[in-house]
């Protein structure tokens, strides 16, 4: 032997261990992504939310990097790394069932109540699964020459098998399989290839890790149990949502992830149910009779476009949604009465509201905003002044702002379509009308004459400047959007 060989067990093939260090990155990283989906309908996907499972899974890496390592320098690894598999895919399925069960529960959708959620669900799996690189690495080096070139080599392959991971899953798996399926299907591919490898390793350490294999099989059989136990709260899964359609009185309400977004009256669609949507309506009835050009920001279940229809017949409406999935599930289980003059546009409607033609539009309907999810580049001056471009030089801009905090969203939205616009009024419900979170802003170029009478109760704010005065600007270069909300 070289004075720098070192010493132990056999190393694995270079095909075994580079599938293995690619094989548990992509794992770690598949389940990052789709913690998202998993979190969604308990709490919503906010800066908080990704914040939090980016967090947990960074630390999950970095603590089983290290437990990894002192690990498979006392224990032969080949002995080491079938358990770590078995066990961390059975952890990996174990994170549905965790988040259901705590996320039903779950009081506070704070920022530690969803650290709270994610630690428990996700840190375990990432943890266990991160320990197998550091063992595959001991495993290989069998000289204190090559150090440097294997440890970069394998480094390399896991970093490769994280990033093929996160494109794969974001552009592809997400859009043919429920996110439930696609962790149990990488839970149980760890699992059968830590069996295969605990095959390999004689049967004296099998029989000596017996007791880690009956672990990881309550923990698998356990949250198959809990899983079946406790429903998922999705009737479809879409790229972006967890998304049901539940009957209510004579309609039925749009529900994506845990919040009522749209209520539809298939056989009156002059019915509006919530409170912005009919003051949203009561904007468009006070336009000048007649067909109009109208752009939604927003399509949910196409509750306005179908208003505007039966209201407006012959209108040109553009309609701009970001998940064509959702669009197809209201198509099928919501049908329009009639499409005609609507057009449907799927994709971000930054980009979208770009394709319409200079002061071709009387209306825009902003209503892409959740009190959980607020996409902040729809809230910058920079896209205010996209929509005064398409506006007509009468058009208005009417657009729902929720505010779960103490106003400073509001004030900040009136602030920046102020910057752009010459006339903005503010408009919220009166106290028996509940829904306080909602305010409508209603823009325009042009004076606005609306009043609470014609706009079927509500109130409007009697100093708009006094609001934008204490609103910050938000630009694309500034917009903390979220913490307005949460504040």
């Amino acid at each position: 032997m070289t004075p720098d060989a070192a010493p132990g067990p056999p190393p694995l093939a270079s095909w075994l261990a580079a599938t293995l260090v690619v094989g548990t990155s992509a794992a770690v990283l598949v389940i990052e992504l789709l913690a998202i989906r998993l979190l969604a309908p308990y709490v919503g996907v906010t800066l908080d939310t990704y914040t939090a499972i980016i967090g947990t899974v960074l630390a999950g890496i970095a603590i089983g990097a290290w437990i990894g390592g002192v690990a498979a320098d006392r224990v032969d690894p080949r002995r080491l790394i079938p358990p770590l598999l078995v066990l961390g895919g059975a952890l990996a399925i174990a994170t549905i069932a965790i988040v259901r069960v705590l996320g039903d529960g779950l009081q506070s959708t704070s920022g530690v109540g969803v650290m709270f959620l994610s630690a428990i669900a996700f840190l375990p799996s990432a943890t266990v699964l991160s320990a197998v690189p550091p063992a595959v690495v001991k495993l290989q080096l069998r000289s204190l020459a090559e150090t440097g070139a294997k440890v970069g080599q394998l480094s390399a392959w896991g970093t490769a098998g994280a990033i093929v991971a996160t494109f794969l899953t974001g552009f592809v798996l997400v859009a043919i399989a429920a996110v439930t399926t696609l962790i149990v299907t990488v839970g149980v591919a760890l699992i059968i290839a830590g069996a295969a490898l605990w095959a390999t390793v004689g049967r004296a350490t099998l029989r000596a890790q017996l007791p880690l294999i009956g672990v990881a099989a309550f923990i698998a059989v356990a949250a198959g149990l809990a899983m079946v136990a406790v429903a998922s709260p999705c009737e479809y899964e879409t790229a972006y949502y967890c998304a049901s359609i539940e009957p209510d009185g004579d309609g039925a309400v749009l529900v994506l992830d845990d919040l009522r977004h749209s209520y539809v009256d298939l056989d009156d669609p002059r019915h509006l149910e919530f409170w912005y949507v009919d003051r949203i309506g009561d904007v468009i009835d006070a336009l000048p009779a007649g067909p109009i050009n109208i752009a939604h920001i927003g399509g949910g279940a196409l509750t306005l476009p179908r208003y505007v229809s039966e209201t407006r017949p012959g209108s040109e409406q553009s309609v701009f949604e970001l998940d064509a999935q959702l669009i197809d599930i209201v198509e099928r289980e919501l049908p329009l009465a009639s499409s005609d003059g609507i057009d449907i546009r799927t994709g971000d409607a930054r980009v979208g509201v770009d394709d319409l033609d200079d002061s071709s539009v009387d209306v825009v309907v902003g209503d892409a905003f959740s009190s959980r999810a607020v996409p902040w580049h729809l809230t910058t001056v920079e896209f205010a002044e996209e929509i005064d471009r398409v506006l007509a030089d009468d058009g208005v801009y009417v657009l729902n702002v929720i505010d779960r905090g103490d106003g400073r969203f509001l004030e900040s939205m009136t602030r920046t379509l102020s910057e752009t616009f010459e006339v903005t009024v503010v408009l919220g419900p009166s106290a028996s009308e509940g829904r306080l979170g909602n305010s409508l802003l209603i823009a325009s170029r042009a004076p606005i004459t609306l009043d609470s009478g014609n706009l079927g109760g509500g109130g409007l704010a009697d100093d708009v400047a006094a609001l934008a005065r204490r609103g910050q600007l938000l630009t694309d270069d500034y917009a903390p959007v979220d913490q307005l909300i949460a504040r």
